[in-house]
């Protein structure tokens, strides 16, 4: 390992609200609340005794990374895992580190560093409160850096800070040296680092976070499994419909019964299909499916069973039907209220026997295979009415799943949307795209009737269209923001002029941007004298 290659969301955790770095728990700080507790400090205790405080902070924080690099990674050198001190301030926002020299003999026990610190937080804290200093006041960042060299080298090491911003100098800049090295220099700096065994707390901490962080990763090994096994493809759920819909399916999946899968269209069925099959014990093996109703009676006969060579025109070689892929996984039969009364009979057959037959064969196959069927017809309907076999359905829906529309629960579109914005973030390689907030109740008041996938197909539309990689009302379809201008288009087209249609569209244009004339006029391509010469006639009328 090597210090340069060090990334800070690669070492550090956030979970659950918490920031860590492999088992230590961190905390962000205000630099401007850092600044007042430097006063107060100083106030209460006095400038020496803060002096001492901040830099021992300093030194216990520089000890525990040093110890939790040694702990985490294999360094290349000895050199590496000191450079990786400074790489380490620097990703902690304390200062931009510069090592300028570094000079190690272990044999002979001599140590030298020189570092720059640039944009020292700490001379900035200082700076704010009590503005120029007579003397250098980065306690913090030469305890620290004093701490994690003393770590590495098991033996006393010293930074003592040459300049310093907080004295008015471009930057800060600090030595560090062994004990001897330093000779009668180090003296009046000694005091500051006096303190209780502070390295070897640390080191205790050490072999407490080693046998922490085992533990840790045994635990989290075992919630991946369970993830794997039991985890959710679903966005946050807050509705409690949709939390029934997926408590039914975690209850069903570890069973072989068939699943009836309703819904209107763009509800997720496939979604949920797909999620029953990765919760059941047929999860490493295929899930196929096949949309029913997109395929002829033929076509769909010779898809959903294979056929023999020469079964029909064109069946030049033996093919082996959808059901036989599917061998010991789940075959999902979408639109399955769409297919004709033979392939019903012949579905009622596979069901009963868990058996196949080829077209063009007369020889049975058996086949070891769960069957989850979706339709958005009411299929009970149909089955009273002569139009779907009522022992088809009863055996397709020995469990049957509804799925609500999205409008019935609105307390899931914002984590949908926050959802496909960042899906989409990613897909379009539009880094920096967000949805701007004056979207969200436009979002929630639409009905949604092409459901989930009408919602992901309007949020794609709009992050193609929008500008500045922020999405605004004015770049969803006006039926989306604006539908109550759905019903003055409503009537005999042939009985609205031109004119009609052209006021009604800029109006609505300039509702959805707030009255901003330059925008409305960017949108519908005038310019911003034909907008405002057409909205002073629509004034006069």
């Amino acid at each position: 390992m090597k210090a340069e290659d060090l990334e800070l969301e690669e070492l550090v955790d956030f979970r659950d609200g918490a920031l860590s770095l492999h088992g230590r728990r961190l905390v962000l700080h205000s630099l401007h609340a850092m600044a007042q507790s430097r006063k107060d400090l100083v106030e209460m205790v006095g400038l020496e005794q803060a002096r001492r405080i901040l830099t021992r902070s300093g030194y216990f924080w520089g000890n525990a990374d040093a110890a939790a690099m040694k702990r985490i990674f294999k360094w290349q050198s000895l050199s590496e895992w000191l450079l990786a001190g400074p790489r380490m301030h620097a990703l902690q926002g304390a200062a931009k580190v510069v090592v300028r020299s570094l000079e190690i003999d272990e044999a002979a026990g001599h140590f030298k560093m020189e570092v720059t610190w640039r944009q020292s937080g700490e001379a900035e804290e200082h700076l704010i409160e009590f503005g120029k200093s007579d003397n250098p006041i980065c306690w913090t960042l030469a305890g620290y850096a004093s701490g994690y060299a003393t770590f590495c080298l098991g033996k006393d090491i010293y930074f003592i800070e040459q300049k310093c911003r907080g004295m008015g100098d471009r930057v800060c800049t600090a030595i560090g040296q062994d004990a001897a090295s330093w000779g009668d220099e180090l003296a009046p700096h000694l005091t500051y680092y006096q303190a209780d065994d502070i390295q070897g707390k640390v080191k205790t901490l050490t072999v407490e976070l080693r046998k922490k962080t085992q533990e840790l990763a045994k635990h989290r090994e075992r919630i991946n499994l369970l993830e794997r096994k039991s985890g959710t493809p679903f966005v946050e759920v807050r509705s409690e419909s949709f939390s029934r819909v997926i408590d039914m399916a975690n209850r069903v999946a570890p069973f072989d019964s068939s699943v009836l899968i309703t819904g209107e269209t763009g509800v997720g069925k496939e979604v949920l299909a797909r999620y029953i099959h990765r919760l059941s014990d047929r999860a490493a093996n295929p899930v196929v499916a096949v949309n029913c109703g997109a395929l002829p009676e033929t076509l769909l006969e010779s898809e959903l069973f294979g056929h023999k060579a020469g079964s029909f025109t064109g069946a030049t070689h033996d093919r082996v039907g959808l059901f036989e892929q599917a061998a010991k996984g789940t075959i999902f039969l979408d639109e399955i209220g769409d297919v004709s009364a033979g392939t019903q009979l012949k579905l009622l057959r596979v069901l009963q026997e868990r058996e196949i037959m080829r077209v063009g064969e007369s020889l049975p196959r058996k086949i070891d295979v769960r069957v989850i069927a979706a339709t958005n017809k009411n299929l009970a309907e149909l089955a009273r009415q002569g139009r779907f076999r009522e022992d088809l359905y009863y055996r397709l829906g020995v469990i049957e799943i509804e799925v609500p529309p999205l409008r019935d629960r609105i307390e899931d579109i914002l984590p949908l949307v926050r959802y496909f914005v960042g899906k989409l973030a990613e897909r379009l390689k539009l880094p920096d795209l967000r949805l701007d907030s004056t979207c969200l109740d436009y979002l929630q008041a639409y009905h949604w009737p092409g459901n989930v996938r009408e919602l992901e197909n309007a949020i794609e539309r709009a992050a193609v269209l929008c500008k500045d990689a922020v999405i605004r009302p004015e770049d969803f379809s006006s039926h989306i923001v604006h539908p109550q201008y759905h019903p003055r288009a409503e009537g005999d087209p042939l009985r609205r002029s031109l004119a009609e249609i052209e006021q009604e569209h800029i109006e609505m244009i300039m509702e959805l941007t707030g009255g901003n004339r330059t925008r409305a006029a960017e949108i519908l391509k005038i310019s911003p004298t034909t907008l405002w010469r057409k909205l002073k006639q629509y004034e006069r009328q």
